[in-house]
């Protein structure tokens, strides 16, 4: 039952991440033409690195659901669902929808639900706390990137 668990998890992060794929089928050609700070990531670094970040978050999530059950462990899970919606919901915003005014709210959002993530998990399991480091510092550079991109392209966001 143990990896039962693991495995919803994992699903559930990687059905997110397909959803995030839908919203990004063009997404190379519309990132290319966007002004970008030189310290934007390439292109090709993104699928890599939210692979990464989607494997480790669901090893974070199941290793918080082994903990034995209590409204902690029911706080972090809601938290983690809500903030996967919004993760999701960042591709739509700014690949599909070119929203980035909306972009940017979302990851601000999305920054501030993966810190109490982040601090309910290390209450629970500091390991789990541990395994989403990776993913808070990543979604800072995005939401600063975010911001950049919003702010200097205004007739594509």
């Amino acid at each position: 039952m143990r990896f039962a668990s693991l495995f919803a998890w994992l699903i559930l992060c990687f059905f997110v991440a397909g959803m995030g794929a839908t919203a990004s089928i063009d997404a190379a050609a519309f990132y290319a033409q966007l002004n970008q700070p030189a310290w934007a990531p390439p292109a090709g670094a993104f699928g890599p690195v939210w692979t990464t970040l989607y494997t480790l978050m669901a090893f974070a999530m199941w290793q918080v659901w082994l903990t034995p059950a209590s409204p902690l462990r029911k706080a972090a899970a809601i938290v983690f669902v809500v903030q996967l919606f919004f993760n999701g919901l960042w591709s739509w915003l700014f690949f599909h929808w070119h929203l980035g005014a909306w972009t940017f709210a979302d990851s601000a959002l999305m920054w501030a639900l993966i810190l109490v993530c982040v601090v309910l998990f290390w209450r629970l399991k500091r390991s789990a706390g541990l395994l989403m480091l990776p993913y808070l510092a990543w979604v800072t550079l995005a939401t600063a990137l975010s911001w950049y991109v919003w702010q200097h392209n205004p007739t594509l966001l």
